[in-house]
């Protein structure tokens, strides 16, 4: 609980604020609209309230003493929160809902977004904002209403609503499958695998499914990211094992070509989480029954 008494007027702490971050009383003056007077004014009554100074005028020029230093980042956080936190609420109260939803970037960016339209369309009054997060979060620590997440269906304090498996296959460009002359699941162990970080025992798993030798396939440069693993395959650099379903842009346009109709199935799978206490949310109903239709759909 915060003390009226410890709370300067905001004006004052603008005044210090663009002082400081000027080094300068008239700059600060200037981006105020204000007399030189006015402001040096509102930062004596900060100084006063708080009983230290907070600059040393050094000539035409204000230096920040130690307390001010520490002071000045402490205030532009809390403007910037404030700023942050006022354009959110005047967001909110152009439109009947808003949706804040954590999404894995490369679904949200190849997969997501792509189909969004058709939400929109059946909810004009709508908007839904995204972030990139790949891992469990604690919900009442964030702003988000719900997240899109791969594992399993485990998430503290929130409910889990399944969405689809993940069926990856391999692939490669055409121009790389013909220079390698890759034929059969064996033809893969003596290419470069493009490897995922954050699944690196993925292509051991494939070539285990194809009856083929699993020695050397954690071998291959990594990234972190589906779209910079399909990236690389369609610029010729390796073989990739990706979802399906988030390569079928370059699948359809002939940049990527499957490899093998062995398709390896996640343990795992998507879900939409959200806290418990968003359940009743009529917004949140509507993104996930347009979701799961969606995801059914696709399977």
């Amino acid at each position: 609980m915060f003390r009226k008494t410890f709370l300067p007027p905001i004006a004052d702490l603008l005044a210090f604020e663009a002082a400081a971050r000027h080094t300068s009383i008239s700059r600060a003056a200037e981006e105020l609209h204000l007399t030189q007077s006015a402001v040096s004014r509102q930062i004596r009554q900060l100084e006063e309230q708080l009983g230290t100074a907070l600059f040393h005028r050094v000539r035409q020029r204000v230096v920040l003493t130690d307390a001010g230093r520490i002071y000045a980042a402490d205030v532009q956080a809390v403007l910037q929160q404030l700023s942050a936190s006022t354009q959110k609420t005047m967001a909110f109260a152009s439109t009947d809902g808003l949706l804040n939803l954590a999404v894995l970037p490369t679904l949200g960016t190849r997969w997501l977004i792509p189909r969004l339209g058709g939400f929109m369309a059946r909810h004009p009054e709508a908007m839904v904002n995204f972030s990139a997060r790949t891992e469990p979060f604690d919900f009442a620590g964030t702003p988000f209403d719900a997240a899109i997440h791969f594992g399993a269906p485990h998430w503290a304090g929130a409910v889990c609503e399944y969405l689809m498996h993940e069926e990856t296959v391999p692939v490669c460009s055409p121009t790389y499958r013909d220079r390698h002359n890759i034929r059969t699941p064996q033809d893969l162990a003596r290419v470069a695998l493009l490897q995922q970080s954050t699944r690196p025992t993925q292509w051991a798993e494939w070539f285990e499914l194809a009856g083929a030798p699993t020695a050397l396939a954690l071998r291959g440069p990594q990234s972190e990211h589906c779209a910079m693993i399909a990236q690389a395959a369609v610029s010729h650099l390796g073989a990739a094992l990706l979802p399906r379903f988030l390569i079928e842009q370059e699948l359809a346009a002939g940049s990527l070509v499957e490899l093998s109709d062995l398709v390896l199935t996640s343990t795992d799978a998507y879900y939409l989480v959200y806290p418990e206490a968003r359940a009743q949310s009529p917004l949140v109903k509507a993104f996930r029954d347009w979701l799961v239709a969606e995801c059914a759909g696709q399977r």
